[in-house]
């Protein structure tokens, strides 16, 4: 009977290789060819990070029954690496596998987009924030220090995805190497192309001798593709609505030949705090799908189905008129499928094109997930938040401290000065990054804001007075030339007249990494920080969306999980609730207001989102 079933297991293993073999992925005859024949990719991004884990299924799911057969997922370096030398690949939504065996369950092919830069509006662009503290590493350089890292990374993913590649019989189809870094190199003249060129065939070298076998292609706008592109990899194009263009662009760097693919196809658009919500007509990306469709152009929707920046995953955009434009914590990016799974007029238009022209099977649309209203959360504890977070132990230097000298990646600092003597006139902190409000002796004063410019203001400190100022963090830059710039903090002189204010600075860190704890309800004063807390029931769970329209500016925690930001400026009003997270007995909830222009005594959860609401 032994000998039976060693034979039994030998005929498994063998048959097992076999059906490995059978599976492939390749690019050949400027076609992409799965197991021998040509095919169209059709996919969307989304990305696993953004997503609860218990919906993962549902939102692929909501894919395919919108006519696709491929994912493409950004993974994010620093959503992985925790900490220097510590990694998590399976805590929550950061179990990549699982998302990946999911996607094959329900017959969908993965795009794997690793970076090590990734955009994605995510914080640092997917770099972990304490690069910046070695002083000999150049971030997205063609320099050594910079690139042992990359590698680190690289080999530490590998080791998780190589079983699931197509090669192996698993549904990962394709690995991008780097991201958009002709449009970097078009912004960073100050680097020479040589080296540029180094670095990112550097990246490519890595990617492959980690044990990942592609095939691998580049993702620019299909005028970059001369600083983006890599001998011997497709070239994809983002946002190219032009087909003649894309494959003008694509045979001049692929051997006069495709396959053709837009690998990031724009059905909404990004989002900054104090800024309108950008919104894209179903018609017109319907014509577009079906215009792709007719000429056999492959695409990726970016983004299929958006999500949420969770806790402080949100990054951050610049320009001329603003140093800093901070992404809004939903990621619903006027998408197909919405923040919270639903169908939208533009899912439906999408999804009658993919059946005129597609000859696979599109399944019916799943159920949408259950939303509830939440009448009245009653927060029956709260407590003066700079005297919470006085309770740590301050960090005492004669200068300010960033975020980064101070082993802090996010959240919050408050820096404290004590003055001998009386001291009047205009207050500078020019290397504010990126909010902060001041008080003297425990009174509001003021608001500086690095997403208006606003770095100075009158302030009057009287003998033995107390300067206090409340430094958040509102996301590192993710996108440009300003990337490798990305200190958080003060990171700057303060100066008062021009006099430098120096000696005996107290830093307190409040990086709200946990939950904060209120044992009772205590005094505040109007215009200063309060955390709130209560407990809650609920007849039944699902979804829903905290109403924060009449509250400042904040966090929130729901039974641990920070669901993100809250500003009054808008265009976003509410905080996206999964039911998933929530319970029928004994729900928690802790607020962080900044502002507190007067105290509250509840909280509401209503049934659809506003997010395209800016205050007047």
């Amino acid at each position: 009977m032994r000998f039976l079933l060693k034979i039994a297991l030998v005929i498994c293993l063998f048959s097992n290789n076999i059906q490995a073999q059978k599976t492939n992925f390749k690019i050949e005859n400027g076609e992409f060819v799965y197991n021998g024949k040509p095919i169209q990719i059709h996919s969307g991004e989304m990305h696993f990070s953004r997503i609860p884990k218990p919906y993962w299924r549902h939102r692929l799911q909501m894919a395919k029954a919108m006519g696709l057969n491929a994912i493409a997922t950004y993974v994010f370096w620093n959503y992985h690496n925790v900490a220097p030398g510590k990694w998590d690949w399976e805590t929550g939504n950061r179990d990549l596998k699982e998302f990946i065996k999911i996607a094959k369950e329900e017959g969908l092919f993965v795009i794997l987009r690793p970076g090590p830069y990734a955009c994605g509006e995510w914080e640092f662009g997917g770099y972990p924030w304490w690069l910046q503290k070695n002083p000999e590493l150049k971030i997205r350089e063609n320099n050594q220090a910079f690139l042992d890292s990359c590698k680190v990374y690289i080999n530490e993913l590998a080791e998780q995805i190589k079983p699931f590649q197509a090669s192996k019989g698993g549904n990962i189809i394709m690995v991008q190497a780097e991201n958009e870094f002709g449009s970097y190199v078009a912004q960073r003249e100050d680097i020479s192309k040589e080296d540029h060129k180094k670095y990112r065939e550097a990246i490519f070298t890595m990617l492959k001798e980690s044990g990942l076998d592609g095939p691998f292609f580049t993702s620019d706008g299909s005028w970059l593709f001369d600083g983006g592109a890599i001998e011997g990899v497709l070239p994809t194009a983002n946002g190219e609505n032009n087909v003649n263009n894309l494959k003008k662009a694509v045979n001049q760097y692929h051997n006069n030949e495709g396959p053709y693919m837009v690998a990031e196809f724009y059905p909404g658009w990004l989002d900054h705090w104090a800024e309108p919500f950008v919104e894209i007509d179903a018609e017109t990306i319907a014509n577009q799908t079906e215009t792709y469709l007719k000429n056999k152009v492959s695409f990726n929707f970016y983004m299929a189905h958006g999500g949420t920046n969770f806790g402080f995953t949100s990054g951050a955009n610049y320009n001329d008129e603003h140093d800093i434009q901070p992404d809004i914590t939903s990621y619903d990016y006027d998408a197909p499928i919405s923040e919270a799974g639903w169908v939208t007029p533009k899912y439906t238009a999408i999804r009658n094109v993919m059946k005129a022209y597609v000859d696979y099977k599109i399944p019916e649309i799943p159920a949408q997930i259950p939303v509830i209203a939440i009448d009245e959360i009653q927060l029956n504890k709260h407590t003066d938040a700079l005297a919470y977070i006085k309770k740590s132990k301050p960090v005492t230097n004669n200068n300010p401290l960033s975020f980064e000298e101070l082993n802090q990646g996010f959240g919050y600092v408050l820096y404290q000065k004590k003055f001998t003597q009386p001291i009047n006139g205009t207050l500078q902190i020019p290397g504010l990054r990126d909010f902060a409000t001041i008080y003297v002796n425990g009174k509001y004063v003021g608001t500086l804001n690095r997403m208006f410019n606003e770095y100075e203001m009158d302030i009057q400190i009287p003998f033995n007075g107390r300067l206090e100022i409340l430094v958040e963090n509102l996301g590192r830059i993710n996108y440009g030339a300003q990337i490798p710039e990305n200190s958080k903090g003060i990171i700057s002189p303060v100066t008062i007249n021009d006099y430098e204010i120096t000696g005996g600075w107290k830093m307190y860190k409040a990086p709200f990494d946990e939950v904060p704890t209120i044992e009772k309800t205590t005094a505040s004063k109007p215009n200063t920080p309060i955390l709130y807390s209560g407990t809650f029931d609920l007849e039944k769970v699902g979804d829903t969306f905290l109403d924060m329209e009449k509250w400042g500016k904040g966090i929130v925690f729901i039974n641990g999980h920070n669901l993100g930001r809250y500003y009054k400026l808008g265009p976003q009003q509410t905080l996206y609730l999964s039911g998933c997270w929530l319970k029928e007995k004994g729900n928690s909830i802790v607020i962080f207001e900044q502002l507190n222009e007067d105290i509250k005594t509840s909280v509401s959860g209503i049934t659809k989102p506003i997010l395209t609401t800016l205050l007047q």
